[in-house]
Formats: C-alpha cells, structure tokens, sequence
C-alpha cells in the first residue's frame, strides 16, 4: 500500500475559526477526513499531522525518509516564506512533494509571494481553498 503524509503547517489548527474570509470555515479536522476518504477509496495508507513547531514538521519530513511513504503534501503556511530548514529537509525527500495553500498567495502581502518550499514542490497549489489539497492527493496517487 502506498503512502503519503499530509503536514499542515502553523496556524493550520484554527481553520475554520481564523480569519474564514480568506481560510474558509472548513476545520483542519473536516479536511484531514476528507483526504482520509480520498486516500482510502485509491488504497492509499495517510498521516496527516500538524505542528506550530518547525523542527517538528522537519521530523515528520525525516520519518518520511525511513518508512515507505511515497509522497508529501505540505501546506508550511508561515514556514513557506521563512524556512530554509524545511527546504533542507524535503530535499533530503526522494518522493513527490505537492505544495499546497489554501489563500491566492500571490493576492496577499508581497512577503507571501516568495516560497522556499516551491524550490523543491513537484508542484504548487494555491488559492483553491480545500480543493487544493484534494487536488494534490488526486496528483500523488496517479503517479
């Protein structure tokens, strides 16, 4: 069974609550169970973690490394534009990277524009809200 890791970045636990005119009013949990639904009708195995902690999004990526998965979808949030160790790490990741956010980041602040993570991301996503992390799922599992 293949496997892929979803890490939701800071911030990404008070979806629904946090500013819902540019997040949505989704929580991360209703995502999260959507994804789950998606991966298992295609016989994927998910891990969906999130951290306010950017060493322990980095140790999600490093496990990654050692146990079968073969994608990551990442939406950094903040870390996106901060992050050179993120970077490192997923670089360090032989499997697809998808880069997902849920706002158009190139409508926001001009510091929003530049990603470090799209350095390494086999593709990006953003603006689609939820969609786009269904979208990235729909990507890693047709190969």
């Amino acid at each position: 069974m293949s496997k892929v890791l979803v890490l939701h970045g800071p911030n990404l636990n008070l979806l629904g609550t946090r500013q819902p005119e540019i997040y949505g009013r989704e929580t991360l949990e209703d995502i999260d169970n959507a994804l789950r639904e998606q991966a298992a009708r295609g016989g994927w195995e998910m891990l969906c973690r999130q951290s306010n902690h950017e060493g322990e999004l980095i140790d999600a990526i490093h496990a990654a490394r050692l146990d079968g998965t073969t994608a990551i979808i990442i939406n950094p949030a903040a870390y996106t534009h901060t992050s050179v160790a993120i970077l490192d790490a997923l670089n360090a990741f032989d499997g697809k990277v998808i880069e997902v956010h849920l706002s158009n980041v190139h409508q926001r602040e001009a510091f929003r524009h530049h990603s470090y993570v799209s350095l390494r991301a086999d593709g990006v996503i953003a603006g689609l809200g939820s969609q786009g992390y269904r979208l990235a799922l729909e990507a890693v599992m047709a190969g």
